[in-house]
């Protein structure tokens, strides 16, 4: 089944879930789909069930048990194209579920499909509902049940979906398919947004990352330049006018899940680790608080994808935390401490007073993200096989007095030795990068070696933001081990300078 031609991205989604729809399996099989809000889920569950000629229902927020089987209900009915009243009022969970799954079978065969997005809504009234699917799923597999049927629930609600499958929960072992749907990376959100300019593509991606579903939030035309995007920001995420605004936003996204509902320790954690805190420890000191006392909240924000962590790949240090989510770390980063100027009218003056702030502490590290992601989805040759991480670590030198961070690594580890395949430097900067960036990698590559690493075959990438200097060019084509990647390069428009020979 070939992807629709309004689906952007999403192959190896779309393979996944057309795989496990068409699949020969004469029983019900069970999937489940979930992300952020705005990602994109219902987007590419709907072309999937108008694809499939499936069923494709949605919870609503706030709706009580009655109504949403009589929704469920009425859906039934014109997917069937008969009178809703066919089904009674007080039908209860169970007969609609299985009367769902017997309409899109006995249309599609075995591979009949039902999805039901935002399935947590439901659960908030109807907790039994993954149960009922356990029932069914287990009729099905003993002889007594459907022959046939898929079914695909979906949600926002992260910690509710993550627990779907964990433990001794109804679905554990019943879900064949897991997919957890990503935002867009930033050279497909620049074409999501019609951005051609590869400046002003990284800058909104570091806003507001790839969830698609912003676009619609905001009836301004979208910036092409970096002139514009320095309009185009105070009059839309800076503005409280606006549906964009990153306060609202911020706050729409952590009460979407119920776990975080009117936690002021969540929040706290997130501004604390937007504001420098990488460990439970310096969170702990910035919230006067036991590090013990935090170890399940920051479990949780980092399972429903609100903040990030990563082991040093090198050292397998304690891991690294983040917050994961642009939005909310812009909101940390710029609108809060300028809160006061932005509700008074002042955005633009607001936004002028952090630029210094966003390419320090947001455009910056996301670049270097941006690089290591880069990395992860390309294929380099005489990279050779089998790197298996990509990230970033921090080395002392040889006199152990001194500390040096390397933004881009690949390594394959193996009984404490790691065979590195490549060093990397990612700077977003306003000067072009020159041969001192290439010595500098060169001594790090040195250091790796002499403490112990495998670095024969490691090559040299240089990530620049504004370009590479004709020197750093004409040593690069000479030695043949270096990658050079401009910005245009990141984004997928042109080719590297110079490929690893």
């Amino acid at each position: 089944m070939s992807k629709p031609s309004h689906l952007l991205a999403r192959d190896a989604e779309w393979s996944t879930l057309t795989a496990f729809v068409t699949h020969p399996d004469p029983h019900l099989r069970l999937g489940v789909v979930s992300g952020r809000r705005r990602v994109g889920k219902s987007y590419l569950l709907r072309a999937l069930a108008d694809s499939m000629d499936g069923l494709y229902v949605s919870a609503v927020a706030e709706e009580g048990t009655v109504t949403a089987r009589r929704r469920f209900a009425d859906d039934l009915a014109r997917y069937a194209g008969v009178s809703s009243d066919l089904f009674r009022d007080d039908a209860g969970w169970e007969p609609l579920l299985d009367s769902a799954i017997s309409l899109t079978t006995r249309r599609r065969g075995t591979g009949g499909l039902l999805v039901i997005d935002e399935l947590p809504y439901w659960m908030t009234h109807s907790p039994e509902l993954p149960g009922l699917l356990q029932l069914l799923y287990d009729r099905s597999q003993t002889g007594h049940g459907h022959d046939g049927g898929r079914v695909i629930v979906c949600g926002s609600a992260m910690s509710v979906m993550n627990d779907l499958l964990s433990g001794t929960k109804a679905l554990r072992g019943r879900a064949v398919v897991d997919i957890r749907l990503r935002p867009f990376d930033v050279s497909t959100a620049a074409r999501h947004w019609g951005i051609d300019d590869p400046a002003t593509a990284l800058r909104l991606h570091a806003t507001l990352g790839g969830s698609p579903g912003y676009r619609n939030l905001t009836s301004a035309p979208s910036p092409r330049t970096p002139q514009e995007f320095d309009t185009w920001l105070p009059a839309t995420v800076l503005d409280p006018g606006q549906a964009l605004f990153s306060r609202s936003e911020a706050e729409y996204l952590l009460r979407e899940d119920p776990r975080f509902t009117g936690s002021a320790l969540h929040y706290a954690i997130i501004n604390a680790v937007a504001n420098g805190a990488t460990s439970p420890a310096k969170i702990g000191g910035l919230l006067e608080r036991e590090r013990s006392s935090l170890t399940r909240p920051i479990e949780m924000l980092a399972s429903s994808g609100y903040l990030g962590q990563s082991t040093d790949p090198l050292w397998e240090r304690r891991p690294v935390i983040t917050v994961a989510d642009p939005i909310i770390r812009f909101h940390n980063l710029i609108t809060v401490p300028k809160r006061d100027l932005i509700e008074t009218g002042g955005s633009a003056r607001a936004w002028r007073e952090s630029r210094p702030t966003f390419v320090s502490r947001i455009l910056g590290p996301h670049f270097e993200e941006c690089s290591r992601e880069w990395l992860r989805r390309r294929t380099v040759p005489s990279l050779g096989d089998g790197m298996s991480t990509v990230s970033s670590t921090v080395v002392n030198d040889r006199s152990g007095r001194a500390r040096h961070e390397i933004d881009v690594i690949a390594l394959d580890r193996r009984s404490g030795r790691a065979t590195v395949g490549l060093i990397g430097e990612a700077k977003a900067t306003v000067v072009r990068r020159g041969p001192s960036d290439l010595e500098r990698l060169d001594r790090l590559k040195e250091t790796l070696g002499d403490q112990g690493h495998d670095v024969t075959n490691a090559k040299l990438a240089i990530f620049s933001l504004e370009g590479f200097h004709p020197d750093l060019v004409a040593i690069a084509r000479r030695r043949g081990d270096v990658l050079l990647v401009d910005l245009p390069s990141l984004l997928g428009s042109t080719e590297p300078t110079v490929l690893p020979g």
